[in-house]
């Protein structure tokens, strides 16, 4: 008699999951968000943007991998907006906190205002976000946090030190969840990617040709991916696989990590 074959693997592993992204109306966030729809997971998505392609967006993600996609315009930067959030998305398993701004500027000229937006973003909301919806992934025993940090996360640039500070404080609070929740079944990793080509990154492009007085391609050549030996951007769709597997549960004793996805840019 055949053994048995065996079983293969689930081609929508998250069904019957439920995630919020942050920040996913476009980039980075909505590549995770598409990643996590197509492995099954009914999926919030969380972001400004133009009302009407939202819903356009919305509508074509659940059509397109038969899952609920619900969208929440909560602003990031105020705590009670995120709170409501969560509490109207119900159980959670997975939370990725992707939202970010940016702002090149010296330290004595930084505008206060952006200093105080960019870390209202970049990192209180995940604080706000994470203390919210983690008892009930620990009431569960399973849930899956992760945080989109950056290379800038580990280490540091000229002029993005509101940035900068925020990502290392976004490391360090993943870190710290980590080990609260390390007996829960709850994971919870930073991924910090290099360069990625997204509507952020894009401005950033457009703000460093314009303080240097360099074309575009010098701006991409000389001064981003300078930093990353591949010399090419990374993709979104990397990120997105990335943050899958986190979810899955072959990532069950990933807990705590930062994992750089940057074309070896802090190898050096």
């Amino acid at each position: 008699m055949n053994a048995a074959l065996p079983a293969l693997p689930d081609v929508r592993p998250l069904t019957g999951r439920s995630a919020l992204v942050t920040g996913s109306t476009s980039g980075i966030g909505l590549g995770i968000a598409r990643a996590l729809a197509q492995a099954g997971a009914s999926v919030w998505l969380n972001g400004f943007g133009d009302a009407a392609e939202i819903e356009t967006l919305r509508s074509e993600l659940a059509a397109a991998h038969g899952v609920r996609v619900s969208y929440d315009a909560a602003d990031g930067t105020r705590p009670a907006e995120i709170a409501r959030m969560i509490a109207s998305a119900g159980d959670l398993d997975i939370v990725v906190n992707n939202a970010g701004i940016q702002h090149v500027a010296p330290v004595e000229e930084f505008p206060v205002e952006k200093w105080d937006a960019i870390l209202a973003l970049n990192l209180s909301s995940a604080f706000h976000t994470i203390r919210a919806a983690l008892p009930t992934m620990k009431a569960k025993r399973w849930g899956r946090i992760i945080n989109i940090a950056s290379a800038h996360g580990l280490v540091a640039s000229p002029f993005k030190s509101a940035y900068i500070a925020a990502k290392h404080g976004l490391v360090g609070l993943t870190k710290t969840v980590a080990l609260e929740a390390a007996r829960s079944g709850v994971t919870c990793n930073a991924i910090c990617p290099g360069y990625v080509l997204t509507p952020l990154v894009e401005r950033q492009i457009d703000d460093q040709a314009r303080v240097h007085g360099l074309p575009r391609e010098r701006v991409i050549t000389d001064i981003l991916l300078a930093k990353q030996p591949t010399k090419q951007f990374v993709k979104i769709e990397e990120v997105a696989a990335l943050a899958l597997f986190l979810c899955s549960d072959a990532a069950a004793s990933i807990t705590g990590a930062t994992l750089s996805i940057d074309g070896g840019w802090v190898a050096e």
